[in-house]
């Protein structure tokens, strides 16, 4: 079985801002993505809200033009105000045309 090239798309961020994400997420035209919970401890101690606790990670399969679209949204609008982590990695994925 044959596989697409796609970018995977890792976002790690308070829990509270998690709606807010997706709308920006699906907006940069991903077609679905995995959430789940997400614990840890990094450099950053500002957080949106104290009592809304833990942090959440998504994982989106994307074309590479939609990735970066996503990486300007959260450059701009959550990087200077989030405790928010983000990364891309090359995916071969089975069944790809569910993503493009």
């Amino acid at each position: 079985m044959g596989s697409v090239s796609l970018m995977c798309v890792t976002v790690v961020v308070e829990a509270v801002l998690e709606q807010r994400l997706l709308r920006d997420v699906q907006a940069a035209g991903a077609r679905g993505w995995t959430i789940t919970d997400a614990r840890g401890q990094g450099t950053r101690s500002v957080r949106a809200s104290e009592w809304e606790g833990a942090n959440v990670r998504l994982e989106t399969l994307v074309q590479p033009e939609v990735a970066d679209r996503l990486l300007e949204v959260l450059t701009r609008d959550y990087f200077p105000h989030f405790a928010v982590v983000a990364w891309t990695s090359p995916a071969q994925v089975v069944r790809g045309e569910k993503y493009t």
